[in-house]
């Protein structure tokens, strides 16, 4: 049986609407706060980036996104990440869920306009560090396996040049600047359990590419930093 006759894309599908749509509408959902300026163009920005992400990488590698959609599915994912990849997942989801219950149920927290403005780049810049990631990355899979039906090899030009994990890299700068641009202070907590489970994630697994896939150890020599450079 095919790879595609064995993707159940009815899940893949229900998996999507809640990923494009339910997540991003979270703190609006929760906070009933419909006016809520910043949530909408939160949503906005999420919405947004990964229908352009997905099309750009798309463009640049037809086969990305179907690997991608099976990422629950793959047989040879590797054992820890079995259990990890989702929890970063469903990670992902709990800071706006987090900053919708601290809209709805705490005290209004008043940050500077220069403050919010500087969460708002940050998070735009960490969505085009994710999507750089996606374009230059052929086997930018949702889980951690080895892809040798697909020709795994080692990725080193673009973002990679400089961090060996940007797309993590992107995923952690809007971590901790979304509850920056939604006055959530509660939500800051959700984002740093998240960011410490993605750190676990990131160290597991350029340990066990260091071991699998050919020539990254040499990779990792060349280019030091794994997420942030100059720190880790």
């Amino acid at each position: 049986m095919s790879q595609e006759a064995k993707t159940p894309w009815a899940r893949v599908a229900v998996q999507l609407a809640v990923v494009i749509v339910l997540i991003p509408l979270l703190p609006l959902l929760i906070s009933g706060r419909w006016g809520w300026g910043e949530a909408w163009v939160y949503a906005g920005i999420w919405i947004g980036g990964f229908a352009v992400s997905r099309a750009l990488a798309a463009r640049r590698h037809p086969d990305l996104l179907r690997e991608r959609a099976r990422m629950l599915w793959h047989e040879d994912t590797v054992a820890w990440d079995r259990w990890l990849a989702p929890v970063v997942g469903i990670g992902a989801g709990l800071i706006p869920l987090v900053a919708g219950l601290n809209a709805r149920f705490a005290p209004d927290t008043a940050l500077g306009g220069a403050v919010k403005a500087a969460a708002l780049v940050v998070i735009l810049a960490a969505y085009a560090l994710g999507t750089w990631a996606m374009m230059e990355n052929r086997f930018f899979s949702g889980v951690v396996r080895l892809q040798t039906e697909r020709g795994h090899t080692v990725v080193s030009s673009g973002p990679y040049a400089w961090v060996r994990h940007p797309g993590y890299a992107g995923a952690l700068l809007t971590y901790l600047a979304t509850p920056v641009w939604l006055e959530a202070p509660w939500a800051l907590l959700a984002a740093g359990l998240i960011a410490a489970v993605l750190v676990v994630r990131t160290s597991l697994e350029d340990r066990w590419l260091r071991e699998n896939l050919e020539g990254y150890a040499a990779y990792a020599g060349r280019v030091r930093w794994r997420l942030v450079p100059g720190v880790w």
